[in-house]
């Protein structure tokens, strides 16, 4: 009887909850005297559990972080970095997200723009939300490739479709009017749908000359500026400090 309740949780994917089972029968002492509701109440709970675990696992891979160890817990709130706390804070309660507003991380290079953004992605990614990570080069030549394989749309939808999507070095490199036209309509999909984080080296006040086309310069910036916070790091770059910090160590 018992092997054949467990193929049937094996067939319709129970795995918790059989593995939960299976943890009862071989230590039936600690679960005699507990009611048959409260055992029942442990199987679900542990099929829950692990479909949340198993879905947070799948959603992470599909964010295609660069920093998949990135955790808000880890952040340098160093004076000279330009870092508020209580920012962050706020940021890691996600209802940025859920407003769909937008975060501008700019700052020099080595600075920590590209990790704070897959620190909070990471974040938002274990508290539920979807989210994808994608440098601007990548996007235009991933944007120009489905256009070539016919699926631009399919691919736009998709994009459109996470909560939360990371634009990672704007103003690296140069954007010509057709690519700028292609970024808006990416910008423009998630307009009333979801969040995104733009990181840049480029001080916000200089985007409007990098985009050059003043009327897309206008539409892409009043998209992703009017309702974003914004987090301008400052101070050396981080992959200094770290380099001194670690010869130091090896001095010691």
């Amino acid at each position: 009887m018992l092997n054949h309740t467990l193929e049937q949780m094996t067939e319709l994917r129970l795995g918790g909850m059989k593995n939960a089972l299976m943890e009862q029968m071989e230590q039936p002492a600690l679960f005699t005297d507990m009611p048959f509701e409260e055992r029942l109440s442990m199987l679900i709970d542990k099929e829950v559990i692990e479909r949340r675990n198993r879905r947070i696992k799948y959603m992470l891979r599909n964010a295609r972080l660069k920093y998949k160890n990135a955790d808000i817990s880890d952040i340098d709130y160093h004076t000279n970095r330009g870092l508020d706390k209580k920012l962050i804070q706020s940021l890691s309660q996600n209802d940025w997200i859920d407003r769909y507003h937008n975060l501008i991380i700019t700052g020099p290079t080595g600075t920590g723009k590209t990790w704070l953004a897959n620190a909070l992605a990471n974040h938002a990614v274990i508290s539920g939300y979807s989210a994808h990570y994608i440098r601007i080069s990548t996007l235009i030549e991933e944007l120009a490739l489905k256009r070539a394989e016919g699926d631009y749309l399919k691919w736009l939808k998709r994009m459109k479709k996470f909560q939360l999507l990371i634009l990672d070095d704007l103003g690296l490199m140069a954007l010509s009017t057709e690519q700028t036209q292609e970024l808006l309509e990416v910008i423009e999909a998630r307009n009333t749908t979801g969040s995104i984080i733009v990181t840049s080296q480029l001080p916000i006040e200089e985007w409007y000359a990098y985009f050059k086309n003043p009327t897309l310069a206008d539409a892409i910036m009043d998209r992703l500026i009017h309702n974003a916070y914004k987090i301008n790091l400052k101070g050396e770059s981080m992959r200094k400090i770290k380099n001194v910090m670690n010869l130091s160590d090896k001095l010691e």
